[in-house]
C-alpha cells in the first residue's frame, strides 16, 4: 500500500488528538490485541508527545482467549474480574482516557459451549457495571478504533490471495477514517460539522416517535421527553471534546424503553460473543422482546437477550444513511464498529445517559424513571437498507419523512 507508514502515522494522530483528545498530565489506557502492536506503539509515542502522564497497555491475544474457553474449568467463567474492574474504576475517577483497538476474529468462539460465553459476559458485565455507567455518562474520554488481524482479514476478503488480505483490510480501514485525504484533520472537522447539522435538525423537531418501514420491518419507537440527538463528538466531565468511535457516520439518541412496538429484521450479520448471528428478526411489545428468530446464531442471540431483564429492551436508536462511505464500499466487515456505520441500527441493552437532558448527572434509578433502559449489555445490530423509510411522528400525530429510500429526507 502506497504511503502506508505515513497513513498509519496520521491514523495514530487522529486517534490520540481527535479520538480521545489527550490532555497534558492525563493517564491513557490502551486495550489492544498483539496483532495491533505496530499501531499501539505509535499511539503510545503520540500520547507521550502530547503530554500524557502515563500510558498503560493491556495486551490481549485471540489464541490465548480461545485456549481459555476450550480448556479452563467451568468455575473460572463464574468469577467476576474485580481486580480489573477496580483498576479501571480508579483510573476513571482520575479522569483518564481509554483507547480500545478491536481486531478479533469474528468466528473466534465458534463451537464453544454457549453457557461458557454467557457466564463470562454476565460476570464481566456485573463487575464493570459502575465503570460502564461512567462511560455512558461521558465521565472520561474513550475511543474505539480498529486494526486488522489475519483471521479477521481472511473473513472479510476470502476471495483474494492470503498474502494480500491484511493489507487490503488496512487500506479499507484507513479510508473509513479519512487518512487517505489530503488533510485528514480538516476532513474530520468538516464531517463532524455535517453530522451535527443533522442532530441539530432532529433536536429542533422533538419528534414523539419514529416509524420504521422496510421489508421485514414495521416498527414504532417512542422517544422519551427531553431526548437529545447526538452526533460524532462528546464532551467529557472535564469539558474536553472527544470522538468515541472512529469511524463514525451516525446520529443517535435513546428510545423510551417501554415505547417500542412491532417487528424489525436485521440487514447485516452481527458479530457477537465470538460468533456470527444472521438473518434475525425481533418482535417487540411495549418495549420488550417477545419473539426472536434467526437463520444463524439463534442460541447466541437468545443468550444475549437473556443476559438480564434490560437486554430484552432497546437502549439506542441510530440513523446512518445508506449512501454513507462505508455502506458504499460494499465491504461487509463482520465488525460492529464498521457495519453499524454503514446502516441504520438499534442497540439491545443500556442507554447512554447523555442522550437525555440533564442525564449525565442522574443515577441509574433516575434514568430509569425518565424512561431510559439499563442493562449489562449494549449491542448494536444493523437494520438499514436502501428500501427503508423512516417517519418522524410529531406530538400531534403528524408523520414527516426523516429517511426516504435509505437516505436522509431533509
Amino acid at each position: 500500500m502506497a504511503n502506508f507508514e505515513q497513513q498509519l502515522n496520521q491514523y495514530a494522530d487522529i486517534i490520540v488528538n481527535i479520538g480521545v483528545n489527550i490532555q497534558k498530565g492525563q493517564i491513557l489506557v490502551v486495550n489492544a490485541a498483539i496483532d495491533a502492536a505496530e499501531l499501539v506503539r505509535l499511539l503510545v509515542k503520540k500520547a507521550y508527545e502530547a503530554g500524557a502522564h502515563q500510558v498503560k497497555v493491556n495486551w490481549s491475544d485471540d489464541t490465548v482467549a480461545r485456549l481459555r474457553y476450550d480448556l479452563a474449568p467451568d468455575a473460572s467463567f463464574l468469577e467476576e474480574p474485580k481486580w480489573y474492574a477496580g483498576e479501571m474504576l480508579e483510573l476513571a475517577e482520575k479522569g483518564f482516557a481509554v483507547i480500545s483497538v478491536v481486531s478479533s476474529d469474528p468466528d473466534l468462539l465458534k463451537g464453544v459451549p454457549q453457557e461458557r460465553i454467557v457466564n463470562h459476559q454476565k460476570t464481566y458485565g456485573k463487575a464493570m457495571a459502575k465503570y460502564r455507567q461512567y462511560m455512558q455518562s461521558d465521565k472520561f474520554s474513550w475511543c474505539v478504533v480498529a486494526a486488522p488481524s489475519k483471521a479477521w482479514a481472511a473473513k472479510v476478503f476470502p476471495n483474494i490471495p492470503e498474502e494480500e488480505q491484511l493489507s487490503k483490510l488496512w487500506e479499507a480501514i484507513l479510508k473509513t477514517v479519512r487518512v487517505d485525504q489530503a488533510d485528514p484533520v480538516a476532513a474530520w472537522e468538516t464531517h463532524i460539522r455535517t453530522l451535527n447539522e443533522k442532530s441539530d435538525y432532529l433536536n429542533a423537531k422533538k419528534y414523539k416517535k419514529l416509524h420504521y418501514v422496510a421489508p421485514g420491518t414495521d416498527l414504532t419507537i417512542e422517544l422519551p421527553e427531553g431526548h437529545i440527538w447526538v452526533a460524532a463528538d462528546s464532551i467529557n466531565e472535564q469539558g474536553n471534546a472527544f470522538v468515541a468511535n472512529l469511524p463514525t457516520e451516525e446520529v443517535f439518541t435513546a428510545p423510551l424503553a417501554t415505547g417500542v412496538n412491532g417487528k424489525v429484521s436485521s440487514t447485516k450479520p452481527l458479530s457477537y460473543g465470538g460468533n456470527i448471528i444472521d438473518g434475525f428478526t425481533l418482535t417487540f411489545e411495549q418495549g420488550r422482546v417477545v419473539d426472536v428468530s434467526a437463520e444463524q446464531g439463534l442460541e447466541t442471540l437468545k443468550g444475549l437477550i437473556e443476559m438480564d431483564e434490560g437486554a430484552h429492551y432497546l437502549g439506542e436508536v441510530a440513523l446512518v444513511p445508506h449512501q454513507s462511505p462505508i455502506s458504499q464500499s460494499n465491504i461487509l466487515y463482520y465488525n460492529t464498529l464498521f457495519d453499524e456505520n454503514a446502516s441504520n441500527h438499534l442497540a439491545i441493552g443500556s442507554a447512554y445517559a447523555f442522550c437525555l437532558e440533564g442525564g449525565k448527572g442522574l443515577s441509574q434509578e433516575e434514568l430509569k424513571e425518565r424512561g431510559l433502559n439499563t442493562s449489562m449489555a449494549h449491542v448494536d445490530f444493523m437494520i438499514g437498507s436502501a428500501e427503508m423509510n423512516i417517519f418522524g411522528v410529531t406530538a400531534e400525530g403528524k408523520e414527516e419523512p426523516v429517511f426516504r429510500n435509505g437516505n436522509w429526507a431533509f
